[in-house]
């Protein structure tokens, strides 16, 4: 059903034309995100400005228009496609960083603002953000915030909910608010920020963001372990986070990854049961003592090499096998079923070899990789034909099964969204699916902020 012509008077008058594109070539290009799911908005707008979202949330809110928030369309779970039409509301234009804080260790940005643009800006103040998802390069904070999305860093720094001090935003009552702090500390009241961080796009529409910032250490150090099978990786990561060093980075690459980026990444990739991918950050004068804990940790049964890069050529070739899987997968199956589950981190044995059982039980290839140091496991189905497009979602099902079982969770970082709303139930009892349905009618009382996601 096209928009009313009342509303797109309104939106005439709150954009100007070049922010407005209501022609179906334009409206094309924000139909999808990184994932297989496809539907029409009915129009995109550009706002540049916190009053032009406010006065966009009211206009629609008043029309009963659904209202879709996107950043730079990276999400692979169905979160900003339209599936009902109605506004998607693109941030790409919001993109400033307002003010930068060294003293206070904070920065201040809008949505809008790719990841790898404020890591860039803040290298010569010494600072960092700690979330680095795998499309930092394109990513936009906003959409970190969303679906909280973070990446190998996380195991020691924390997620977009332990790094943002506070926010503003619009309701989908279409009443602006700010929530947090400009200080490390805060005791007062609810902690909306938290709560709209990862809600992607269900509640409000984030239009400034105040992000907690971290020095930048001075040294960093990368090994590289292979092991005899998965099953020894996945013990010597749990060795690895239980003593008292923690890495600032934790990768675990299994036996049919690795074999699949040899193939199109070549002789530098190692043939090994499985591999872990471990960084070390500090000052000089710790940095020795740190490596030989974490290295003796790693060090075990099963261990077949453990090398320690000494220069930043041999540190790129130690992440050679990382870099080359997600091209080396597109060449196996452009249909693949990318998941992100969580389990504790000792449960990462069990784990790994349930989903090694379930990839024989379905007889679906199953690539398995990701942050192992937080327990945070990508498990990429990759069947290649319509047989095997319908047992590897029966797997699916039965994965996340097994991950609820091992008091694991559905999601780590890529969020819920369309593709995996059908599976809440199994995670989320019915009164807590209940509270957060109240949350979402105090926020979003007409159902407008991107409906049909996340919540069953």
């Amino acid at each position: 059903m096209p928009l009313p012509a009342a509303l797109l008077d309104t939106l005439r008058a709150i954009f100007a034309t070049h922010a407005l594109s209501v022609g179906e070539a334009e409206r094309l290009a924000y139909a999808y995100d990184n994932s297989r799911c496809n539907a029409l908005p009915d129009a995109v707008v550009f706002p540049t400005e916190h009053a032009q979202v406010e006065a966009l949330v009211r206009t629609c809110r008043q029309h009963h228009v659904p209202i879709v928030a996107r950043g730079r369309g990276t999400n692979t779970t169905g979160a900003t496609v339209p599936v009902n039409g109605g506004v998607v509301v693109s941030f790409e234009r919001m993109n400033r960083i307002v003010r930068i804080d060294p003293d206070n260790r904070l920065a201040v940005v809008e949505p809008g603002v790719l990841n790898g643009d404020l890591q860039n800006a803040l290298k010569p103040h010494g600072f960092f953000w700690p979330p680095d998802p795998t499309s930092s390069p394109w990513c936009s904070i906003g959409g970190n915030l969303a679906c909280n999305s973070a990446g190998p860093r996380t195991v020691k720094y924390g997620s977009p909910r332990e790094n943002t001090l506070g926010l503003r935003a619009v309701a989908g009552t279409g009443e602006s608010f700010r929530c947090g702090t400009y200080t490390s500390k805060g005791a007062t009241g609810y902690d909306l920020t938290r709560l709209l961080i990862g809600s992607e796009g269900t509640l409000a529409l984030i239009t400034e963001a105040t992000l907690k910032l971290t020095p930048k250490p001075s040294g960093m150090r990368t090994l590289r372990a292979t092991y005899r099978d998965v099953n020894s990786a996945a013990h010597a990561v749990a060795r690895i986070m239980a003593q008292p060093v923690t890495p600032c980075a934790l990768e675990f690459i299994d036996d049919v990854a690795l074999k699949l980026a040899r193939d199109y990444g070549g002789d530098d990739v190692p043939l090994a049961g499985a591999m872990l991918m471990i960084e070390v950050d500090g000052e000089p004068d710790t940095l020795p003592s740190a490596v030989a804990a974490v290295s003796q940790a790693a060090r075990g049964e099963g261990l077949e090499e453990l090398r320690i890069a000494q220069t930043a050529e041999e540190t790129q070739a130690l992440w050679s096998a990382r870099k080359a899987l997600s091209p080396a997968q597109r060449t196996i199956s452009p249909n693949k079923i990318n998941e992100d589950v969580v389990v504790p981190v000792s449960r990462l044995p069990e784990l790994v070899n349930g989903i090694r059982e379930l990839s024989r039980k379905h007889d679906v290839l199953i690539v398995t990789f990701g942050h192992a140091g937080n327990g945070n496991l990508h498990v990429n189905l990759l069947p290649r034909d319509d047989a095997e497009r319908q047992r590897a979602h029966a797997c699916l099902a039965e994965v996340f099964a097994l991950v609820i079982a091992l008091q694991g969770t559905l999601s780590g970082e890529h969020g819920i969204g369309l593709v995996k709303r059908e599976f809440m139930p199994l995670a989320l009892e019915p009164g807590t699916l209940g509270l957060m349905r109240s949350v979402k009618a105090a926020f979003d009382p007409e159902g407008i902020m991107n409906p049909g996601k996340l919540l069953p």
